[in-house]
């Protein structure tokens, strides 16, 4: 028998125990573990089983999110063990955005024994049904008893991974009674293993999840998609380690010959498909390039970074819009989907791919190639415009964007903060340069536990990672910026224009409804007048503030060649900015319309 089982003094600390070590057989092994009494035997747990890989924190926020990057880095489900009372309530900002993008994470809470409930006692809140409108499962496990059955603990923790596979949290409520320490009770854990026959010696899971390798049905897909001259391939955000839908999507449009729009999220922007329309979001700024509708849409992935692509599709109205995501939730947000394939995105890809070879589906010199070299046309006419301009903008918040990106390594991560970073990043991040796997939580938008994402992503992934975040973002997380001290750098690259920016973009900065200056500033643009250099001293981590493209690119390379993280700020103005991104837009619109009517 392990001896990390045997060893167990107690019937608290056994459970605790069995749970852990089943988890890490069906493939949750990084732990995020806050210091907490009543979760002792949790921790303890995790400390002692070889196999379990822990990283401890003292902010449950915080420990939230760094389990998101880590799902969001592997696919796999990473458990968070926190004590009871309001540190399980912090818990559930990254249990939004992990249902909300469908990342899997086992929340294991600590909780006071039911006699404890309801009673006014210290530290007991109603746990049980606090995660109710996010967890796709949730368990109240009981307390630790010998007269229950162990194998319930193994099979509890088996059906909480399998269901976080279904792409979300769940949540664990785990209660107590004390002696919550090392306190023997007599009991001979052997005894109680002995029951669960050879699993107390092995390596092999006690319940095995098996999924069935039906080939996916696409035929009939193919034969709609095959007649239709003008249609898109809308490539959106994917699992990161998907790396067969990209492929296949750019087959898929090549041979229908419609064009293909990669978001920034897809894992087909940067260092992949140079013939796909990377500036979507520029070109569409364009009225002329708006008004050519397509008839089909056929769209991978969650829903896209840029609102322009997503009004287009709305107005356009397509006949025929088919969503293939393997999320069962509606993700429809415009209301256009005609048809709904429920199921793993790389499979249907490439079946349909296949499907559509079978039918020699190539459309050289028919009029779907004139539609998407219509779009190539724009696509490319956008990116020259912008690049022009770009050119003599200095360290503005968009080439601050692409310095990031070209001056991190082939294979590097780059976490996108919400709000303007990656709106910058979808629209004017270059299609050339080192392949960057990028990330965003992007399911329900926040601008919270941005620093303590991106170092779980970096840790699941196990290779450097880019931070691109603004600084209400960092100020949100600032606390976070603890967790970079060790493992692997985050290049943790800060835009402070003072404030919130992307509130400049809406109707009431500018328009006939805009507010007056004074409240606007005061509301939304929210000046705060800091700057963080002394943060980092806190956190010891390296601090640059460059004023060049060329100082800032020179700030990434020293920070990834020093193996250390650093915190890179750079100064902007919220106002000159957001002039620079209008003319951007205009020139961008005027060369589209250009291009499309051959002058």
């Amino acid at each position: 028998m392990l001896p990390h089982l045997v060893s167990a003094p107690n019937v608290n600390h056994l459970w605790a125990a069995l749970l852990v070590e089943e988890l890490v057989r069906q493939g949750t092994t990084f732990f995020v573990v806050c210091p907490g009494s009543r979760s002792t035997p949790l921790a303890v747990a995790v400390a002692n089983n070889p196999k379990a890989e822990a990283l401890v924190h003292w902010d449950e926020r915080a420990a939230g999110f760094v389990a998101l990057g880590w799902g969001r880095a592997t696919g796999r489900p990473a458990a968070v063990v926190t004590t009871s009372g309001t540190a399980v309530a912090n818990l559930l900002p990254a249990a939004v955005e992990a249902r909300q993008s469908g990342v899997p994470m086992v929340l294991l809470t600590a909780d006071r024994p039911p006699e404890l409930r309801e009673t006014g006692a210290n530290q007991a809140i109603r746990q049980p049904g606090l995660f109710a409108t996010v967890a796709l499962w949730a368990h109240d496990l009981g307390t630790p008893t010998p007269a229950v059955d162990p194998a319930v603990v193994l099979t509890t923790a088996a059906e909480a991974v399998s269901r976080a596979c279904d792409g979300g949290p769940v949540h664990l409520n785990l209660p107590f009674r004390e002696p919550l320490g090392g306190t023997p009770d007599g009991s001979d854990p052997s005894v109680r293993l002995d029951a669960l026959g050879g699993w107390a010696g092995g390596e092999e899971p006690y319940t095995r999840r098996l999924a069935p390798t039906v080939r996916p049905e696409v035929g009939e897909l193919a034969h709609g998609l095959h007649g239709v001259e003008r249609g898109v391939v809308v490539l959106g955000p994917l699992d990161t380690e998907d790396a067969e839908t990209p492929t296949a999507a750019a087959e898929i449009a090549d041979r229908l010959g419609w064009p293909l729009l990669p978001d920034l999220l897809s894992g087909a922007r940067l260092g992949h498909v140079p013939e796909a329309a990377v500036a979507v979001d520029l070109a569409l700024t364009s009225a002329t390039l708006r008004a050519l509708h397509p008839e089909a849409v056929l769209q991978f992935g969650g829903r896209p970074t840029s609102k322009r692509v997503a009004q287009w599709i709305a107005d356009a109205r397509p006949d025929l819009y088919v969503h293939v995501h393997p999320r069962r939730e509606r993700i429809d947000p415009v209301h256009r989907v005609t048809h709904r394939l429920v199921a793993p995105v790389g499979p249907v890809a490439m079946a349909l791919d296949e499907s559509l070879a079978s039918r020699d589906a190539r459309r050289t010199g028919r009029l779907g190639d004139g539609w998407r070299s219509g779009w190539r046309a724009a696509s490319q006419a956008a990116r020259r415009a912008a690049d022009s301009i770009l050119a003599e903008s200095g360290l503005s918040e968009p080439v601050v964007a692409r310095a990031i990106v070209r001056a991190l390594p082939k294979g590097a991560g780059l976490v996108a903060a919400a709000s303007m970073p990656v709106r910058d990043l979808d629209t004017y991040a270059e299609a050339g340069g080192p392949a960057v796997v990028v990330t965003a939580n992007r399911g329900a938008s926040g601008i919270d536990g941005t620093v303590a994402t991106a170092a779980g992503f970096a840790r699941g992934r196990g290779l450097p990672t880019g931070l691109l975040i603004g600084d209400l973002a960092l100020l949100h997380d600032q606390t976070s910026l603890a967790l970079l001290r060790d493992g692997l750098p985050v290049i943790v690259v800060c835009v402070n224009n003072d404030g919130g920016g992307i509130f400049h973009r809406l109707p009431i900065a500018h328009g006939e409804g805009r507010l007056v200056e004074d409240t606007f500033e005061r509301f939304f643009g929210t000046p705060h007048g800091l700057t963080f250099e002394h943060a980092a001293a806190q956190a010891g981590l390296a601090y640059n503030a460059p004023e060049s493209v060329e100082a800032l690119e020179a700030a990434i390379d020293q920070g990834l060649s020093s193996g250390a993280s650093v915190l890179i700020e750079v100064r902007t103005s919220r106002e000159q900015q957001t002039a620079l991104r209008r003319r951007i837009e205009a020139a961008c619109a005027e060369a589209v319309d250009q291009a499309l009517s051959g002058r």
